[in-house]
């Protein structure tokens, strides 16, 4: 019987490769949030619009999530050794080549190729901790690993703000270069290769179909409001792409005998809850980091490095109430966790609906802090009640799916609100500038003399100020729709069941909810 992989490697060598997995772990976390505070200066200096430029978000977002569910199965078939070496030096060289695009098709083509690369790196990393260190200390092991998962939200946005305020938003991608080098290099070193076995079935009918489905539904969302939508024949297509794609993935989970996805995972109920769950919250995780970071460099006129400060403190409210639930676990009962967690993100999303353009740098960071609270007060209790009664052999698999779900609902997230974003300015736009004729009673008021007058800048002034007050109001809605999204998640609450004999959630739990 071959010895397990802790009991053959010298302690030396163990933390080597540990220093290695978390740059790798490090790497990933950060670029979930880094390129968030540079994308107004991406904008620029790609000339495109504000809902193009977030296709470098949802890109990302989506080739990651495709590419999560056959790691297990590449890992099985070509050795874990081997993957993880190259999905490191994948992204490593997709992180240069993001820095050096001039045009945002050459930026949303990299950035699918470094979340394709990136999707391994996390789950990898766990993997290869739990193996290198034996049963005693994997509760430290996992803490250790779970801590760098967590520097992602909180150190992005500060250090992509400062990279972007010091050098330019390229910095933002070239920061990996020298990391990503150090890993692949240390991992070919100090890594050993896991068994392979080469007969190891998988379903690429299920996963291309639903490979299929999901980029056909991201591209017609994102461009769904700068063509039109159903006007435009490409949005049409891709619609029926998606159609089609969903519909043969369904097909082959119902009718083949090794099916993608079993649905046998779908027959326990609170798993299956928890998704739905899961979603709604992918829909808020990252949705609102795009709102809030052209709401404060735009709107508010702050520097790239202030807010990237003020978007940090929504990690270290994550951060805080990560340690709490860690405490509160097993003693009490993980929905009123979840419950107290979704009041603190659904009230600091409702309280963003009245930010003005006066709005304090001390309210956002309290607004975030909370939020991020909040959050954090939902990823582990879910976490722990979505897999408490799944069945070992399943768990694999959901883990997968559970990845999945909540990286469609953050791609899906993010183009719903950006596109609604860019409908809603254009409509409040033309509804304000209707009533400023010189009859109106505001263009009589004594501080509005200055724009009355017909010269050409008294005009482009007012026509500044308009278009101000149209997009504020846009936010306003956006943050609405946001609250409306949260407000969904409470009657799911109610149809989770009881989990009193689930185990209180290990650390391994805890650094899953972090990922997520």
């Amino acid at each position: 019987m071959d010895r397990p992989i802790y009991d053959t490697i010298a302690p030396s060598v163990r933390w080597m490769l540990t220093v290695c997995i978390m740059m790798a772990t490090v790497m990933q976390a950060l670029d979930t949030t880094i390129a968030n505070v540079a994308l107004p200066y991406m904008q620029g200096s790609l000339s495109t619009t504000q809902d193009q430029i977030n296709w470098v978000l949802t890109s990302y977002i989506v080739a990651a999530a495709i590419m999560t569910s056959p790691l297990g199965w590449m890992a099985t078939r070509f050795g874990r050794k081997k993957l993880f070496i190259v999905c490191t030096a994948g992204f490593t060289v997709a992180s240069m080549l993001c820095g050096v695009a001039l045009t945002i098709e050459q930026m949303v083509a990299y950035r699918l190729l470094q979340g394709v690369f990136g999707a391994a790196l996390v789950p990898l990393s766990q993997a290869v901790m739990l193996d290198i260190f034996p049963p005693a200390r994997r509760g430290s092991a996992m803490a250790i690993w779970g801590m760098g998962v967590m520097l992602g939200p909180i150190m992005g946005p500060t250090l992509g703000g400062w990279l972007t305020d010091s050098y330019s938003w390229r910095w933002v991608f070239f920061v990996n270069l020298p990391f990503g080098i150090l890993t692949t290099f240390g991992l070919w070193v100090f890594m050993s290769e896991t068994p392979i076995k080469r007969d190891v079935p998988f379903s690429w009918f299920g996963f291309l179909s639903l490979s299929l489905g999901i980029g056909s539904l991201q591209m017609m969302l994102d461009r769904g409001e700068q063509l039109g939508w159903f006007e435009s024949t490409e949005i049409v297509v891709e619609a029926m792409l998606a159609v089609v794609g969903f519909y043969f993935f369904l097909a082959d989970c119902f009718t083949s005998k090794r099916p993608f996805i079993s649905v046998r995972i779908f027959r326990d109920w609170n798993f299956s809850v928890a998704l739905v769950f899961m979603f709604l919250i992918g829909i808020i995780l990252l949705a609102t980091m795009a709102l809030v970071t052209p709401f404060i460099q735009n709107m508010l006129g702050y520097p790239v490095l202030s807010s990237g400060y003020l978007l940090g403190t929504r990690g270290l409210g994550t951060f805080v109430a990560m340690f709490l639930v860690g405490r509160l676990s097993g003693k009490v009962d993980p929905r009123i966790l979840i419950f107290i967690g979704l009041v603190l993100a659904t009230t600091s999303l409702w309280l963003a609906v009245g930010w003005s353009l006066d709005v304090s740098a001390r309210t956002i960071a309290i607004n975030s802090i909370a939020q991020g609270f909040g959050l954090g007060f939902v990823f582990v209790p879910l976490n722990t009640i979505a897999f408490a009664s799944l069945p070992g052999e399943l768990r694999t698999e959901g883990a997968a799916l559970w990845t999945l779900i909540r990286n469609i609902g953050s791609a899906v997230g993010i183009s719903i609100v950006i596109a609604q974003l860019t409908s809603m300015v254009t409509e409040y736009h033309s509804q304000l500038v209707e009533h400023i004729t010189p009859f109106s009673d505001a263009m009589h008021m004594p501080n509005a003399g200055m724009l009355s007058g017909m010269g050409l800048p008294n005009l482009e002034m007012l026509e500044q100020l308009v278009t101000q007050q149209a997009a504020a109001m846009a936010y306003s809605n956006d943050f609405l729709l946001m609250t409306f999204v949260s407000l969904c998640a409470f009657p799911l609450l109610a149809l989770i069941r009881s989990t009193k004999a689930a185990p209180p959630p290990s650390r391994e739990a805890a650094a899953h909810a972090v990922m997520d």
